[in-house]
């Protein structure tokens, strides 16, 4: 069975909901299992339900990755940049080339910058030489919500961890997590060219 990482940072807890339902959405693709790890930042005690913390070692052994982050003023958190900072050894030896990835992201108001975060999250991924995967408006989801939701990743609008995920929100969580599953399933099963 191939695992897609699942790596989020949260502080509030709505980044780490919208994790959970990219989980599902992993798991509904058969013969791929998510493996939930959160960016432990050292700010709070953890939920004894929590997930484990993140190695670096992590995005090596995966398939594939969904990478989650809260948007401050617009960009990714502080601990999730961090953590890709120490990621440069993979980097350098190629590990991530051509495994797919997706974005997701939570913010306190509905234009508090959601877009521009997934677009800064994707930038270290693509000089990963990762396959970025999104949203495409054939998701029913994507049309009909009213609150997060974009082409370019999952998101949501949390108002400080107090409002809980919508229906929409959940749907387009758990598509992406198929859409990555699915990516790298197809791409382990097409043979290497030459």
């Amino acid at each position: 069975m191939s695992e897609i990482l699942v790596l989020y940072y949260s502080r509030d807890g709505g980044t780490a909901g919208m994790a959970r339902h990219v989980a599902r959405g992993i798991e509904s693709v058969p013969g791929m299992r998510a493996r939930l790890r959160r960016i432990d930042a050292g700010e709070a005690p953890q939920a004894a339900d929590a997930p484990p913390s993140a190695r670096v070692e992590d995005l090596a052994e995966c398939a594939g990755l969904v990478l989650g982050s809260p948007t401050y003023f617009g960009n990714m958190a502080a601990p999730v940049k961090l953590f890709i900072d120490r990621t440069s050894g993979l980097w350098m030896t190629g590990a991530l080339i051509g495994k797919p990835a997706a974005v997701f992201t939570s913010t306190a108001s509905l234009h508090g910058g959601q877009e521009s975060t997934l677009l800064s999250m994707m930038i270290p991924l693509l000089h990963h030489g990762m396959l970025l995967v999104g949203l495409p408006y054939s998701e029913p989801a994507l049309l009909r919500t009213k609150s997060g939701g974009t082409p370019y990743g999952a998101s949501h609008t949390s108002a400080d961890g107090r409002q809980p995920l919508t229906d929409e929100e959940k749907a387009l969580c758990q598509a992406l997590g198929r859409r990555v599953a699915d990516t790298a399933r197809r791409l382990a099963a097409t043979p290497p060219a030459g």
